[in-house]
């Protein structure tokens, strides 16, 4: 499904959950607690900022070395 034209700086669903090292239930359940935003794309396909996505990682990626 990532056939979708996505506009630059942007990631898919599956892009973000594969960046964030989770699922794309993970994802929804992220998404659902509010730690990162939809920021385009369809209810069904939604994009999220490429940015956002690798800030979300880091702060993941120090949580989890501490």
């Amino acid at each position: 499904m990532e056939s979708q034209m996505i506009r630059p700086g942007h990631l898919t669903a599956h892009q973000a959950a594969r960046v964030l090292g989770v699922e794309l239930t993970g994802l929804r359940s992220i998404v659902h607690r509010g730690q990162l935003t939809r920021s385009g794309g369809t209810p069904r396909q939604p994009w999220y900022a490429a940015a956002d996505v690798a800030a979300l990682a880091a702060k993941r990626a120090r949580r989890t070395a501490a």
